[in-house]
């Protein structure tokens, strides 16, 4: 109590000192005036010189803001409680314990609030559901003490009898509990609303129609447990478990919060209209306490499960972003292997060009000049520029991709693209690629960069293993054909290389697994990932000395997730 006391006091100190003081005055006014308001809606009366109610939403109020702002905010309580006394209520206590019984609340809540801030470090915006357990486990904590202080104090006023007391303590705690667990979540929200932390972006547009459509169950519900004798239909209480868990699992957290707000409200309104007695407010309370706690648990867990998916969502759509990064930093990484070989294959036709446009020139410069001859040189020279042009341009195309490129395309055209910028490395490295694509091969659906990039990866790690075996008279051989049952088309990349020892052969497409010194191991798992992602399938088909083959294939219609 005493550290509370002291954190009332130096938050008046850091107020009264502080430029926006003026603003914070005038917000603990408004506080007030809400408590006192909410206090006469909540259908406040004494019970034998004991105050009943059925449930306190002033206090759940304020004890929102106790736990965003701060305990200072127990001075709008204990004002607030002060004043809805004298208006409201119009008790007949005495002065001295009206003010005992608002310090007692205010200092117990504040320290709630001040425990449940600084040491269990609850989330103000409730975004899961340990924190509302922590905010219900904290509010019932205090309102056990609460109920039982005030009721030792009661006792000391002469003209209240102890079975007076017994009868007001089970509605003072319920009531407060009650308050808190409605009103203090659904202002904890709203002002994380205000302050930009939330949105409004889960709802759907025709919102105004699902608000209908729950107040009239809840008035539907309500005209049957109300409607009856006094006390009679509250048997029927459950009716008010559909409007409240549908508001909930449509709209989570926060629709359950506005759910529970108007069923209180106009629960409390209807039972205080047909004259209910204390004992018929205690039935109405617990199973006001169990619909609340029902409500609250399931909107938490869908909103629980709402911010998952978009978590997931979020994490699927970065993964696709890296996932085509690192498909461009592999492309660069093959293309970069390849370098010298590419700049000899661009070098060689402009060589050539330049002497054929050189002769051209000195054929044109002669007396007699033989304009035929240089015709056919200027043209040899355009087609060894074109040549060039070509292996330039696929190369750029195949280095510049971003983002997947669905479409149709030739899938011989596309090998033969391949081929180009495959063929001077493995030219230079003394191996040799053969063809042996049919001309009536179906159209393929998919991004063509990325299957090409695919074939180029199976033909690269072949060569390179020619290569580092030192083997004469390497080849690379590529295939393609059609199959059936189900229909898809299938590509073979097979050499006559070393082959791949077992240990490596059954775990070939997982990352960081590579047989070559220099190499990262990710370009058969990246591979496997494109394949996949396009509804096919990649496997080593053979690993033995003289026949590695690996095959992938893809299907003839286009998969959704590449629509």
């Amino acid at each position: 109590m005493m550290t509370t006391v002291r954190s009332l006091t130096g938050g008046l100190n850091s107020i009264t000192q502080s430029p926006f003081w003026v603003t914070r005055v005038a917000l603990g006014a408004t506080l007030v005036l809400v408590f006192v308001v909410m206090e006469w809606l909540s259908s406040i009366h004494e019970f034998m010189s004991v105050p009943i109610t059925p449930w306190n939403p002033g206090l759940g109020v304020v004890f929102a803001f106790m736990l965003l702002r701060g305990p200072l905010y127990g001075l709008v309580l204990f004002a607030g409680m002060i004043v809805a006394e004298l208006v409201v209520v119009r008790t007949e206590l005495l002065w001295p314990v009206i003010v005992a019984i608002a310090g007692i609340i205010s200092l117990v809540y504040g320290t709630a609030a001040t425990v449940t801030r600084r040491v269990l470090h609850l989330d103000a915006g409730l975004y899961h559901l340990r924190d509302l357990i922590m905010l219900l486990a904290s509010g019932i904590a205090a309102a056990l003490v609460t109920s039982a202080l005030v009721a030792l104090l009661l006792l000391l006023d002469h003209r209240i009898e102890l079975g007076n007391v017994l009868t007001a303590a089970t509605p003072l705690l319920l009531g407060d509990i009650i308050g808190i667990a409605v009103m203090t979540p659904l202002t904890l929200r709203l002002v994380m609303l205000a302050q930009g932390r939330g949105s409004l972006s889960g709802y759907s547009r025709p919102i105004a129609f699902e608000v209908a459509f729950y107040a009239a169950l809840s008035c539907a519900a309500l005209y049957i447990i109300i409607g009856g004798q006094s006390g009679s239909g509250l048997r029927y209480f459950y009716l008010l478990f559909v409007p409240v868990v549908l508001a909930a699992v449509r709209h989570g957290f926060d629709g359950a919060c506005a759910a529970l707000a108007v069923t209180q409200f106009a629960l409390v309104g209807l039972m205080h209209y047909f004259g209910y007695d204390a004992r018929s407010f205690t039935d109405m309370q617990t199973l006001m306490l169990v619909l609340t706690g029902t409500g609250l648990i399931v909107g938490a867990v869908v909103s629980e499960r709402q911010s998952a998916d978009a978590l997931r969502r979020l994490a699927e759509e970065r993964l696709r972003e890296k996932e085509a990064e690192s498909g461009r930093a592999a492309r660069f990484s093959l293309v970069s292997g390849m370098a010298s070989a590419l700049a000899h294959e661009i070098n060689q036709p402009m060589t050539a060009a330049r002497a054929l446009a050189r002769s051209a020139q000195h054929i044109i410069e002669n007396p007699s000049p033989d304009l035929p001859r240089a015709g056919i040189n200027i043209a040899n020279a355009i087609a060894q520029i074109d040549h060039a042009s070509g292996v330039m341009r696929r190369m750029r195309e195949f280095m510049r991709r971003g983002r997947p490129h669905v479409s149709s395309f030739d899938l011989a055209d596309m090998l033969d693209d391949t081929l180009i910028l495959a063929r001077p490395d493995a030219t230079a490295r003394g191996v040799e690629i053969i063809p042996a694509i049919p001309d009536d091969l179906p159209m393929a659906h998919g991004d063509r960069i990325q299957i090409e990039q695919v074939v180029l990866n199976l033909i690269r790690n072949a060569t390179e293993a020619i290569s580092h075996a030192g083997q004469k008279n390497g080849t690379v051989r590529i295939s393609g054909r059609r199959l059936s049952d189900p229909a898809r088309i299938e590509v073979s990349v097979r050499d006559n290389g070393p082959g791949i020892p077992v240990h490596l052969a059954e775990r070939m497409f997982e990352p960081l697994t590579t047989s070559k010194t220099e190499g990262l191991g990710l370009g058969l798992s990246i591979s496997q990932g494109i394949v996949e992602s396009h509804g096919g399938q990649i496997w080593l088909h053979a690993s033995a000395p003289g026949g590695t083959e690996f095959r992938f294939t893809l299907p003839l219609e286009q998969p959704r997730d590449l629509e």
